[in-house]
């Protein structure tokens, strides 16, 4: 666990195994986080930038439709 915390910090590290545990993987074994969470961080920061940018495209749907252009 000190290495994820090394290489992404502790707060981050927190958030990621949160997230882990929040996942249908099946188990949730340790190692598997361990392995691969380079690959669990870059994943949530891609679906948070989706998340924000569809928020943005929902945003500038609504003023379209509602005549704010």
């Amino acid at each position: 666990m000190q290495d994820v915390i090394d290489s992404v910090g502790y707060d981050r590290a927190q958030e990621l195994l949160v997230y882990y545990f929040k996942t249908n993987k099946s188990g949730h074994p340790l190692s598997f986080f361990f392995y691969n969470f380079d690959r669990i961080d870059f994943l949530k920061k891609e679906i948070d930038k989706d998340k924000e940018n569809r928020r943005i495209l929902r945003e500038a749907t609504k003023k379209m439709v509602e005549g704010e252009e």
